[in-house]
């Protein structure tokens, strides 16, 4: 792909057919500049099979805010469209309707509002809010849903397996096994979701955090297909890297040869004034392997050096490699804390795949237009799975802690309603009827309002958070959860309701259908 065909497929095309054939549709009935909000949000937490998230990791903002602000329809996107058929051969978009989109095919009439990149995230809540021309904001939903829901996916399991880690130093490690170029987005959201550092190097540069690696098996083939052997090749790697020096000890036998090798070549950097940093565990038994190796490395006085456990570690396999560490260290008489509080995490392809839970089911939803007369219509779809039906209209949403100060309830609300104005709060369920709950405000320590707006008529009024106040952010968030709600396996069900002007909106909009459908 030449450097004008990439422009197009990752410019403003980058889209589905269909919201351009709409975005004609709307400009041929007069509704193309309609004032519209549409809600982007996710139904469900990603399910891996044997164990589900209780909450998700909000990423992907300012990077979908960058391409938005870099995109417009070109002359060479307008001729390609011109040049497209219909199944008779005749084209497909008129030309009046692409010189509208030469002249106006901006997101600069995009009024955008989010939840922060960092936050914690629940289902139905919506992440993004956007308003503008009926027509612009229908062809920005495929390329706002690739921009968010992937890493989104990625913060969360990245938050989870760091979880699992007890905080330990996490490095990421899935570039090579990520889908294309969504290694780098996916190593941006592993670093906000609970990443120290990422091996992605260009990616590392870009946001300000070194990368991290070590080396691979190849170097000490090499060196033993040369007849160096794995201690030539470790010497080598330390005369290169005195003070970077970790070794990954497992190309022979890791206890019996490269535990013990990687210990004479650590002996040597300090005589010459060098501390090293550790070995890298790649294969086998890793919670056995890491007791032993523990032990060996107290032994030779390397009680601070790291171990570097990778190969297909996610939240689960972490969870079982601690477990196994506790039941099993005190046998061999070692302290099962010290080697848990040596442990290094490399996580790959678990991670960058989102191993188990491929995709987020994130969808962008209109729930309101304005009518002839100015006003706002609230909008609806309406679904034979009550789940599935959006909650109309113009709303805010707000996160509800309690005495404790741990958030209870994420709350959606109509605009104008402000619930810390309201003497107790009723909490309905957004689907099921009969459930409900009410809160007096003093059961309540804060309500937080959740969105920010981020653009304005196009122009950004919102400054984006580092990374690190994006870490901070999410740590506080997670701290400020339920352990039910944290919990790896079968988490606590996180509540998410309406107010009950908001209620009662949709369920006047969903009789209204079925009776005129």
């Amino acid at each position: 792909m030449n450097p004008s065909e990439r422009q197009i497929a990752e410019g403003i095309l980058f889209t589905d057919q269909y919201q351009l054939t709409m975005a004609q549709l709307y400009y041929r009935v007069g509704l193309h500049e309609r004032p519209a909000q549409f809600d982007h949000f996710f139904r469900s937490y990603p399910d891996y099979g044997n164990h589900k998230a209780g909450y998700c990791i909000n990423a992907g903002l300012e990077w979908l805010v960058d391409w938005m602000q870099q995109v417009r329809f070109r002359d060479e996107d307008i001729a390609y469209m011109r040049a497209q058929t219909g199944q008779r051969g005749e084209r497909l978009f008129a030309d009046d309707f692409l010189d509208w989109l030469r002249a106006n095919g901006t997101f600069d009439g995009i009024t955008m509002y989010a939840i922060p990149e960092g936050r914690v995230v629940h289902p139905n809540v919506p992440l993004t809010v956007v308003k503008g021309p009926l027509a612009m904001a229908q062809i920005l939903e495929t390329a706002l849903l690739n921009h968010l829901n992937y890493p989104t996916l990625i913060a969360t399991k990245a938050a989870r397996i760091r979880d699992a880690g007890r905080g330990q130093l996490m490095l990421e490690f899935g570039l090579r096994r990520a889908h294309e170029r969504a290694g780098n987005a996916g190593a941006r959201a592993a670093l906000i979701g609970g990443a120290d550092f990422t091996s992605n190097t260009g990616v590392s540069h870009v946001l300000g955090y070194p990368p991290k690696g070590t080396h691979a098996h190849s170097m000490v083939q090499a060196f033993m297909a040369l007849g160096e052997g794995e201690l030539g090749a470790f010497r080598a790697y330390a005369d290169v890297y005195p003070d970077d020096c970790l070794l990954l000890v497992d190309t022979i036998d890791t206890l019996e040869s490269g535990v013990p090798n990687a210990i004479k070549v650590f002996e040597e950097l300090r005589r010459k004034g060098h501390e090293p940093v550790g070995i890298r565990l790649d294969s086998g038994d890793l919670a056995y392997i890491s007791v032993q190796a523990s032990r060996m490395l107290d032994e030779a006085g390397f009680e601070n050096v790291s171990i570097v456990l990778s190969n297909q570690l996610d939240e689960l396999t972490i969870l079982q490699i601690l477990t196994q560490i506790q039941q099993e260290a005190p046998q061999s008489g070692v302290d099962a804390d010290h080697v848990i509080d040596r442990l290094v995490y490399g996580v790959g392809t678990r991670l960058i795949t989102s191993r188990g839970a491929s995709a987020l089911d994130g969808v962008y939803k209109l729930v309101a237009i304005q009518g002839d007369d100015g006003g706002w219509l609230p909008a609806l779809k309406v679904s034979e799975t009550p789940a599935k039906i959006p909650n109309p209209g113009q709303k805010r949403a707000w996160r509800v802690y309690d005495r404790r100060g741990k958030a209870t309830a994420d709350l959606l609300s109509l605009d104008e309603e402000d619930p810390r104005a309201m003497p107790e709060i009723l909490l309905h369920h957004p689907a099921e009827h009969t459930t409900y709950r009410t809160l007096s405000q003093e059961a309540i320590s804060e309500i937080e309002p959740l969105h920010v707006e981020v653009l304005n008529a196009g122009r950004l009024v919102y400054d984006m958070p580092s990374i690190d106040d994006m870490r901070r952010q999410r740590q506080a968030d997670v701290e400020r959860l339920d352990v039910g709600v944290r919990r790896l396996l079968n988490p606590h069900i996180y509540h998410v309701s309406l107010t009950e002007r908001l209620w009662n909106l949709k369920v006047a909009l969903i009789e209204s259908a079925e009776e005129n459908g």
